[in-house]
């Protein structure tokens, strides 16, 4: 036989074992709730909402009411849902989820303009103890970080610098509190503080700006002006955006990392939202299961959290919205 001709038989026969290679299918996680039961609501939550003398009931009830009966704010989440390609009610999920246990909502959509401007005027900054978030990131410790020219890469390295280098330890004489970057560095008014209708921290919408640069079109977002990215999160007709590129990533970052489809569980995402983390969650869940499987054991798939619970409880309210 010609040797081109049995070179040429061999690639095909090559090419079509690779083709009948299993793949690894995505799992679609079914709608609905895991758990029977609510899991437990941090006692923080807890006494926040007695300090305000109100229930959680009545938190729902009135970050509902706003989304009910403010058409202009439904039309904005369609909108942005569509452009990042994910159902809205993703979206009215994290918010219910926010506004019923971390804070109340404001009665009106306009208090959040209001409070955005307050916000670019009051001279805004990353710092700690004077050095700038800009001069701490050219530390050589995050030297390794610069070959991520992506945002979210980039920041999320950074973070990890934080986690494994400074977090609780003296550095150079200096030492640093044993906290999270995001409270150290970019809540100047007081640590565990998140701002907006979305509730976003600083540390997320740096993470996410190019995304939100990409499909939106949004100028990016520079941790030293730090009003800037204060004007962001606190207005609606920014932070929707940033909150729809963290929901699209939660989802795609599952897909690709855990081959779980939570596009049709609104609980999962809203939980991930809540939680944050969602790429070491997703790895620790995929390490999880190879283990499980490998032991003849079933994959476990995603569960909710108490904030979750509650999205996919009232999940026919939230889609009547849209």
């Amino acid at each position: 036989m010609n040797r081109h001709l049995i070179l040429f038989a061999t690639s095909c026969l090559s090419l079509l074992l690779v083709t009948l290679q299993p793949v690894q299918a995505v799992t679609v996680v079914p709608e609905g709730n895991r758990n029977a039961t609510q899991p437990g609501v941090p006692a923080a939550s807890a006494k926040r909402t007695r300090e305000l003398n109100t229930t959680y009931e009545a938190k729902y009830q009135k970050i509902y009411n706003l989304l009910r009966t403010d058409s202009k704010l439904r039309s904005k989440i369609a909108s942005v849902a569509r452009t990042y390609g994910i159902d809205p009610v993703h979206i009215a999920g994290a918010l219910v989820g926010e506004h019923t246990y971390n804070v109340d909502a404001y009665d009106r959509l306009q208090t959040y303009y209001v409070k955005a401007i307050s916000y670019v005027q009051q001279g805004l900054n990353f710092d700690y103890q004077g050095e700038t978030i800009g001069a701490f990131v050219r530390r050589p410790q995050f030297s390794s970080c610069a070959q991520f020219k992506d945002s979210l890469r980039l920041w999320t390295c950074r973070e990890d610098v934080w986690e494994e280098n400074f977090r609780g330890k003296s550095v150079g004489g200096k030492p640093f509190p044993n906290n999270r970057f995001s409270a150290v560095f970019f809540q100047p008014f007081y640590a565990g503080q998140s701002f907006g209708l979305g509730q976003l921290s600083p540390l997320i919408a740096l993470q996410m700006t190019d995304m939100v640069n990409r499909y939106s079109g949004l100028p990016k977002l520079d941790a030293d002006h730090a009003a800037d990215v204060y004007k962001t999160i606190m207005d609606p007709d920014l932070t929707l955006p940033y909150m729809a590129a963290t929901l699209k990533h939660s989802i795609e970052v599952y897909r690709r990392v855990a081959d779980f489809d939570i596009s049709k569980n609104p609980g999962i995402t809203a939980t991930l939202y809540n939680t944050g983390g969602a790429d070491s969650r997703a790895r620790v869940l995929a390490d999880s299961n190879l283990a499980r499987v490998a032991n003849g054991e079933q994959p476990q798939l995603p569960e909710e959290n108490y904030y979750g619970w509650l999205v996919n409880d009232k999940i026919d309210q939230l889609r009547a919205l849209f």
